[in-house]
């Protein structure tokens, strides 16, 4: 079989993460958390090397998956994620804020999804791969990002 098509494939990812909207004129200026959904994307031309553990794949999905746990959700899963001017309201030490991550942007979905972006681009063998991602912040809203 000779196709050289590019192909797309993707991998669905899940973890939690709580934030607060900086001077925000709602309620997501308080602390709440999302169970967030994350894909990712990647587009390539499937190997072709016949006896080849990958042959026919973009990538493998198992590999995906501890690029995207390493870069990603090891960084943002069961997170608090604060505008790094509210560092002193969460600077006591305390262990409940162990694993709280300061931006200096404010942590809204949109930011959240370029942050994965780019560190997703940078755990990629090459960022051209990187296709498209989404993430899902509650069952009716979410944010994308995608090359097409």
């Amino acid at each position: 079989m000779t196709l050289k098509e590019r192909v797309r494939v993707t991998k669905r990812f899940h973890f939690e993460m709580a934030h607060a909207l900086r001077c925000h004129d709602g309620l997501c200026a308080n602390i709440h958390g999302h169970s967030y959904v994350l894909d990712v994307t990647l587009v390539g031309d499937p190997r072709e090397e016949t006896d080849h553990p990958k042959d026919g794949m973009v990538i493998d999905f198992s590999e995906l998956k501890k690029l995207v746990h390493k870069a990603v959700i090891e960084h943002y899963d069961h997170a608090l994620v604060l505008h790094e001017k509210d560092r002193d309201q969460a600077s006591s030490g305390h262990e409940l804020f162990g694993r709280t991550r300061f931006t200096p942007w404010q942590p809204s979905c949109e930011n959240v999804l370029l942050d994965i972006v780019e560190r997703l681009q940078d755990a990629l063998p090459e960022k051209e791969m990187l296709y498209a991602v989404r993430l899902q912040e509650t069952a009716t809203s979410w944010a994308e990002w995608g090359r097409g």
